[in-house]
């Protein structure tokens, strides 16, 4: 009797330890993360070659920030469901092609080389 008790005891401690582990993992995804960070370096290299202006990069910062506090409020339950994940890398998506569209301006760069003509 003694050994079922016990054996009862391992078990219930093993799928409590694993489930545990299950839903801490559920919140974890490194892709999102990389990119995240990935989008700093490209705001912060847009600031320091001069492709971004204080505006635009104040804008792609605030945007990026409003993703971080996103992704920190859907894991406050514990875990990121696919469809909010999904969710995530969708903004990040949308905020990658504002970064490129940004950096990339032909208008600002048009003003910019023809200013000394005016």
């Amino acid at each position: 009797m003694r050994r079922v008790w016990i054996l009862t005891v391992v078990v219930s401690l093993i799928l409590m330890v694993s489930a545990g582990s299950v839903l801490a993992g559920n919140t974890r995804d490194p892709k999102i993360q990389d990119r995240i960070e990935r989008q700093q370096q490209r705001i912060d290299q847009g600031i320091i070659a001069g492709s971004l202006t204080r505006k635009e990069a104040a804008v792609l910062q605030d945007n990026l920030d409003w993703i971080r506090d996103e992704e920190a409020h859907l894991k406050r339950d514990g875990r990121l469901t696919d469809r909010e994940r999904k969710r995530l890398h969708n903004m990040l998506d949308e905020n990658s092609e504002m970064i490129k569209d940004k950096k990339h301006n032909r208008i600002r760069r048009y003003r910019e080389t023809h200013r000394d003509r005016d």
